[in-house]
């Protein structure tokens, strides 16, 4: 009984503080609001903010006016204003839904937490909360791949896994003739080779030279295109390049990069990387398919965490350029490294930053058009709980190696064999946007990629070719629309799929296409039940009525709304005219002149299909549409 005498008077207290809200000072802006006028209502309300009244009453209001002809920008602002000092449920889901639709989904999953607490049996809470966290994802994207030993580990460190001319490069701590290292009592790191034998297993792991080979550490390699170029981290002991504790004596080095020049069947000419310093580590090189670009991981200042992942141009002389940071994408506060640039362009790297199932996962991403795409963990079996890196791929033979420190190897780190059984779940949308009528590419429109619950991904601008790329998950379902000045606007969804490649092809009919002489017509206007807010739905297609209205500059609309014959008649004539005043004050935010557009409710006086107390939903949805009727002016009186 005490918490809902409670209950009750917080209640009551709610509502005497909106009522007593509103005064003499809201009373123009309360008006025009109460007109559904709110272009005029909110700024109304921000002159009243302008002069120092501001309150959670009138942020909240000028909220709803923006809310209400899905200015979402602004609404979100003014919600987050007036819940400064308001915790209304309903404004709380309303400020998450208006930062969802500006892309913010991490603040509107903030917001849709609080609201979820607050209202835990409400069916959008209860949806929201299902949503599964990052585990399960990682767990049911397995079986991609068939793991194995590789079959050639031994009870000491085992990694890598780099094929070229027919042979496999790994790095181990296998030579018992080298002394051990104190970090785990293992002998120093040396390059072996590996002949494959016709059953696709290999044998004969042999020492490289000691041009390459050094009482040092070695590590990871690399190739060039061609095979001439052998690319490889080796400890800066090597180079006399160390750092001594004054009080410990201890000499502290760092990893460096060298490359080396094919001579025969071997590797000589050992060359220093201009981008080794001994102020920091560079390792675990990679060079892209077409010989351009070397990746690698390093702790040199500037970067996001402890070791991050860079690339720098390979100049035609063979010089390295200037390293590029991979950005926060890629690297985290934590590691970033093994990066394997792959031949389709597909960046592998290892992390214990990003989610993943414990110690260092395998992740990938793509660059398309200087952007790259969601990080992605692997999934299992290749990502395990243990430390899973030097990730290599055949991209063509759709196979590979994988080293971990994952339980039930030979050693401390083993080398596993994989097969790609199916494609990772990356699918590159290339939609190519035409003009219908003459079938040639449109260059500049505007694409913009929306996931399968109608959230805004990414917009992108087509080429000369009229081609626009977008890298989603594969099997998800997304929608494309598109947007281009003189074109009516589309949206075209795009089924999920599996295909590494999805060619979309979109025709944009000319925006003259649905002017009649009596009417401009557009796809219907949708409102949601019993409500007169514009939708984003309902946004788009009046976008198109802008577009026309913005290029005959004397066309002036009577916009009409209709209802179905459910509900009394009076009730259906209050609902269309809120409907066709909420559209109104859309067209009007665009910069339309709201003397040109005027709205009509039309309730259920005119029904489209008269079928009483019989009609199907599609009879009724039917009814329930609005006109746009010409009432002077348009391309039927241009000279």
């Amino acid at each position: 009984m005490k918490n809902l005498k409670t209950l009750l008077f917080i209640t009551l207290m709610s509502s005497s503080l909106c009522l007593t809200a509103q005064n003499k000072n809201t009373k123009k802006a309360d008006k025009e609001f109460a007109r559904f006028e709110y272009v005029d209502a909110a700024e109304s309300y921000k002159k009243l903010i302008d002069k120092g009244d501001g309150s959670s009453y009138v942020y909240g209001q000028l909220a709803e006016c923006y809310y209400n002809i899905f200015n979402s920008v602004e609404a979100e602002k003014w919600y987050a204003k007036a819940l400064e000092s308001s915790d209304d449920p309903e404004m709380i889901f309303k400020y998450s839904e208006m930062l969802k639709a500006n892309g913010k989904y991490e603040e509107s999953n903030k917001q849709m937490e609080k609201f979820a607490s607050m209202r835990p049996s409400d069916n959008r809470a209860t949806a929201f909360r299902k949503n599964p966290n990052y585990l399960p994802k990682i767990l049911e994207q397995g079986k991609k791949f068939n793991v194995q030993d590789a079959g050639f580990n031994t009870a000491q460190s085992d990694f890598g896994g780099v094929t070229q001319d027919g042979k496999l490069y790994i790095t181990s701590a296998r030579n018992d003739n080298r002394k051990t290292y104190g970090w785990n009592e293992e002998p120093f790191l040396d390059i072996y080779t590996l002949t494959k034998n016709s059953d696709g297993s290999y044998q004969g792991a042999t020492l490289m030279n000691d041009q390459i080979n050094t009482k040092y550490h070695e590590g990871l390699v690399s190739f060039s295109p061609d095979g001439e170029t052998m690319y490889f981290s080796r400890e800066s002991y090597f180079e006399k390049d160390f750092q001594k504790d004054s009080l410990s004596r201890v000499r502290y080095s760092q990893l460096y990069l060298f490359k080396a020049t094919k001579l025969g069947n071997d590797y000589d000419n050992v060359e220093s990387l201009s981008i080794n310093s001994e102020n920091y580590s560079v390792k675990n090189p990679s060079v892209s398919a077409d010989g351009t670009t070397l990746y690698f991981s390093s702790d040199m200042p500037g970067g996001y965490g402890q070791f991050d992942i860079y690339k720098a141009p390979i100049n035609s002389d063979g010089t390295i350029g200037e390293p590029v940071n991979m950005g926060q994408k890629v690297n985290t506060e934590a590691q970033e490294m093994f990066p394997y640039i792959s031949s389709n362009n597909t960046l592998y790297f290892s992390s214990n930053g990003h989610l993943g199932l414990g110690g260092m996962d395998v992740f990938y991403t793509k660059e398309v058009d200087g952007k790259l795409a969601p990080v992605r963990n692997i999934g299992i079996p290749i990502s395990s709980n243990g430390d899973d890196f030097a990730f290599t791929i055949d991209e063509e033979a759709e196979e590979g190696f994988v080293s971990s420190n994952r339980e039930g190897g030979q050693g401390s780190d083993d080398v596993y064999a994989f097969k790609k059984l199916q494609p990772l779940c990356d699918v590159l949308i290339m939609a190519t946007v035409l003009d219908d009528k003459t079938r040639e590419p449109v260059n500049g429109a505007s694409v913009t990629l929306y996931d399968a619950e109608g959230n805004k991904v990414v917009t992108k601008t087509t080429n000369a070719e009229g081609i626009a790329e977008f890298i989603v998950e594969c099997e998800q379902d997304t929608e494309l629309e598109v947007v281009m000045e003189d074109f009516e606007s589309k949206r075209v969804p795009v089924k999920g799929s599996n295909e590494q490649e999805l060619a979309v092809q979109i025709s944009l009919d000319p925006i003259e296409k649905i002017v009649t002489p009596e009417e401009i017509v557009l796809n219907p206007i949708y409102f949601d039940f019993d409500k007169s807010n514009i939708t984003a739905q309902a946004a788009f297609e009046l976008d198109k009525l802008v577009q026309v209205m913005d290029k005959y500059p004397d066309l002036v609309i009577n916009a009409t709304s209709h209802t179905d014959s459910r509900g009394s008649e009076s009730y259906n004539q209050r609902l269309s005219q809120r409907r066709a005043k909420s559209t109104q004050q859309y067209v009007i935010s665009k910069g339309i002149d709201k003397s040109r557009i005027s709205a009509e409710g039309k309730g259920e006086s005119e029904l489209k299909v008269k079928c009483g107390s019989n009609c199907t939903d599609e009879e009724h949805q039917q009814n329930r549409r609005s006109e746009f009727l010409i009432v002077a002016g348009g391309p039927q009186n241009q000279k």
